[in-house]
C-alpha cells in the first residue's frame, strides 16, 4: 500500500509513458533525447517502439523468409539495446523496449490502442525537404487517441535540453 506524501495525499502509481518509434535515423535520436529528458522531469517512462515489416515472400520460399525475420529481429534488438543505453545515459532510467511485427504505423496504433498508459507519442520531423517524414505524415491525417509531439528533427542537444 501506498503510503501518503507530504500533503496527505497518495501518490500517483500511474507513470505517462512517453512512446517513441526507434529507427536509428537522426530524427528518432532527437526524439528520444527528447522524450528521455521529459520522462526524467515528469516521473515517467519511456517505450522505445519498433516494427520488422515481414515483407510478402512466396510460399516456397518460407525458410528464406524466417531466415530474414530472425535476422531482422535480432538487428532491431541490438538497435533497442543500443537506444536503451542512451536514455539510460539522457535520464537514469532503463525504457521499456517493443518490438512488433507488421506495417509499423499500423502497429503502432495497435500498440497505442492496447496500452493506456501511453500518454504521448514523441516523434521528431525529418529535415529533409520532402516534408515532415512519412510516419509524420501519416499519423497527421489520423484521429489520434493521445496527444502527439513533433520534436524538430533540427535541433540541436542543447536545445533539446532547453525544451524538455
Amino acid at each position: 500500500m501506498n503510503e501518503p506524501n507530504v500533503t496527505g495525499q497518495q501518490p500517483s502509481t500511474k507513470r505517462r509513458k512517453f512512446l517513441v518509434v526507434a529507427d536509428g535515423t537522426p530524427e528518432s535520436a532527437i526524439a528520444i533525447h527528447f522524450a528521455s529528458l521529459r520522462a526524467r522531469h515528469t516521473n515517467g517512462i519511456v517505450t522505445l517502439f519498433t516494427a520488422i515489416d515481414p515483407g510478402e515472400t512466396a510460399q516456397q520460399w518460407l525458410g528464406v523468409q524466417k531466415i530474414m525475420r530472425e535476422e531482422a529481429r535480432a538487428e532491431a534488438e541490438s538497435l533497442l539495446h543500443k537506444l536503451a543505453a542512451q536514455v539510460n545515459e539522457y535520464a537514469g532510467i532503463m525504457p521499456e523496449l517493443v518490438i512488433r511485427e507488421g506495417r509499423l504505423a499500423d502497429e503502432l496504433v495497435k500498440f497505442i490502442e492496447g496500452d493506456r498508459s501511453v500518454a504521448i507519442l514523441v516523434l521528431a520531423a525529418s529535415t529533409g525537404s520532402d516534408g515532415p517524414g512519412p510516419l509524420v505524415s501519416t499519423l497527421a491525417g489520423k484521429g489520434f487517441p493521445i496527444p502527439v509531439t513533433v520534436v524538430p528533427g533540427s535541433l540541436s542537444e542543447e536545445a533539446v535540453r532547453e525544451l524538455a
